[in-house]
């Protein structure tokens, strides 16, 4: 009996689990890209020419840790300086209206038809792809991004660009992105 018990409180902990898990993988496949973001203001980001892995090297970008925790840094895309928030976290780079604007998105003709979840809670955003965007040469072309016309602060360096480095990696000094 005890062992009957004991299993069928293991099965519902699986199951609760399994459950989440389902939740947490319909909603990244709802979003496509989804965005799970940290909205925050900061100084202003640092960023410096650095290395690959751990050690600095010519091929990749140094991004300084602020003071603050975290990981600020000016992203080029498509040509116009972005300051952008490093965030593990978001699946997508996410832009403010006004970033977008910045570097020659319409966001009056967007299609507004995601479901987000930003720190605020939800919202709609719209899909784009940017044609380049680097962070002190650590280069990659055709990135997905969404506007998010609320609940960002900051515009955030996500994982459809972090994803196609070959690697970045993080320190008490900073972070390396190796493309």
């Amino acid at each position: 009996m005890a062992n009957s018990v004991g299993i069928i409180a293991l099965a519902t902990v699986c199951a609760v689990f399994a459950g989440e898990m389902v939740i947490k993988t319909r909603s990244v496949e709802h979003v496509a890209p989804a965005l799970a973001e940290r909205a925050h203001s900061s100084p202003a980001p640092s960023v410096a020419a650095a290395s690959g892995g751990t050690t600095p090297t010519a091929r990749s970008a140094f991004v300084s840790k602020s003071k603050d925790g975290h990981y600020w840094a000016w992203a080029r895309m498509d040509g116009q300086a972005v300051r952008v928030l490093i965030d593990t976290g978001a699946t997508a780079v996410a832009l403010t209206p006004e970033d977008a604007k910045r570097i020659g998105v319409d966001v009056d003709l967007l299609v507004y038809n995601r479901d987000v979840n930003t720190a605020l809670g939800m919202t709609h955003a719209a899909p784009v792809i940017l044609s380049h965007v680097s962070v002190e040469g650590a280069d990659v072309s055709k990135v997905e991004a969404l506007v998010v016309p609320q609940g960002l602060s900051a515009s955030l360096l996500g994982m459809s660009y972090l994803g196609r480095l070959e690697s970045f990696n993080a320190n008490r000094q900073g972070m390396v992105l190796r493309p």
